[in-house]
């Protein structure tokens, strides 16, 4: 049954200052069985994480581990199109806060912002990083330690941001850390640019995928992320892999994420992200209780002062519209902050019609 927001309104419950999200919208797999171990253990025990490891270093010698498989030797120092080396750059390893509440929990999602980036998005808001590649190189075995030393703090997951690239080395340190104690799940955090045949060296080994899904349009993801037209047929490919290897978000008792797929989609003005197609693709490719983030976050970043329709914030009235196509398409696992934020929206709508 299609859902109108004046039925996803009267559905939900206000009490005093506190929002009661409908049971229909939080829903979502618990009750992760005792003694759960992340993938990368079972894989390491039962001796397949090594092969893995060099099967993707083969890769870095005529580099294809992203779909612009530029071919660059990178195991000889030559940069491609990504502008990274063969080791493995850093920007920073800490807590983080401000992901996902499932993946934040008490402590904080143990973050690690890795250097330079295979998309390269003109409105990017992490562009020294992703662009500039600000950051410094690390062996492996380092990269080993920042995960333990953030799983030491208590960081509930290793987050592992603009993965892409880097692949080969994370699976290495993975499997390094592991053998000193590593216990918490891997995040694969990435922007949604992956090829099907690189995810499939990653089954068994990322516990929770993180991707974006941004343009449904391949005209725009060309215009805004540096000639990407392939973009949204590679990346509906790589989540209906990233679904099949790990299913739907799995919590534990305290509501913190073990498993599955999360998709983020970000409303951009102008109807430029295609939110109305995204919400439709998601709901006839995937299960409709799939974790879905549509996020208001949208800021004008880097060179999208360039481009006049995406140089201003988006309004209330469009992330409404956003939020409304995910509802009435049916999709019952979005993110309690993006409900709650389009209740308010809702709410406030209807006050200023009632104003004469």
């Amino acid at each position: 049954m299609k859902i109108t927001r004046r039925h996803f309104i009267k559905t939900s419950l206000v009490l005093g200052s506190s929002l009661v999200l409908p049971r229909t919208i939080l829903a979502g797999p618990s009750g992760a069985k005792e003694g759960w171990h992340p993938s990368y253990v079972k894989l390491e025990k039962a001796g397949q994480l090594a092969p893995k490891i060099e099967q993707a270093y083969s890769l870095l010698s005529e580099c294809e581990l992203c779909p612009r498989q530029c071919g660059a030797n990178r195991l000889e120092g030559e940069h491609g199109f990504c502008r990274a080396p063969g080791k493995v750059v850093v920007y920073i390893a800490q807590p983080h806060f401000g992901e996902e509440i499932s993946l934040v929990g008490q402590h904080g999602s143990g973050t690690i912002f890795f250097s330079n980036c295979n998309l390269r998005c003109v409105f990017c808001q992490n562009w020294p990083i992703a662009h500039e590649g600000q950051g410094s190189e690390f062996e492996d075995e380092d990269l080993a330690k920042m995960m333990l030393y953030l799983q030491k703090l208590g960081c509930h997951n290793i987050n592992l941001v603009t993965p892409t690239h880097v692949m080969p080395n994370i699976i290495n340190a993975t499997r390094i850390a592991c053998k000193n104690g590593l216990r918490i799940p891997l995040v694969y955090n990435t922007s949604g640019y992956e090829r099907v045949e690189i995810l499939k060296i990653l089954d068994g080994i990322v516990d929770i995928y993180l991707p974006d899904l941004k343009y449904m349009d391949g005209e725009k993801a060309a215009k805004y992320s540096a000639g990407a037209s392939d973009y949204p047929a590679v990346a509906k490919e790589a989540i209906i892999e990233m679904n099949r290897q790990v299913g739907q978000h799995l919590v534990d008792k305290r509501g913190i994420a073990l498993r599955g797929l999360m998709i983020r989609h970000l409303v951009m003005p102008s109807r430029v992200a295609g939110t109305d197609k995204f919400a439709k693709w998601v709901a006839e490719a995937l299960p409709k209780s799939t974790y879905v983030n549509i996020m208001h976050q949208y800021r004008v970043e880097y060179k999208a002062y360039e481009h006049p329709e995406i140089w201003r914030a988006i309004t209330a009235q469009e992330y409404l519209e956003a939020m409304d196509w995910a509802v009435i398409e049916g999709l019952t696992n979005l993110d309690p902050r993006s409900v709650a934020l389009y209740q308010f929206y809702a709410r406030k709508e209807n006050w200023k019609s009632r104003i004469p």
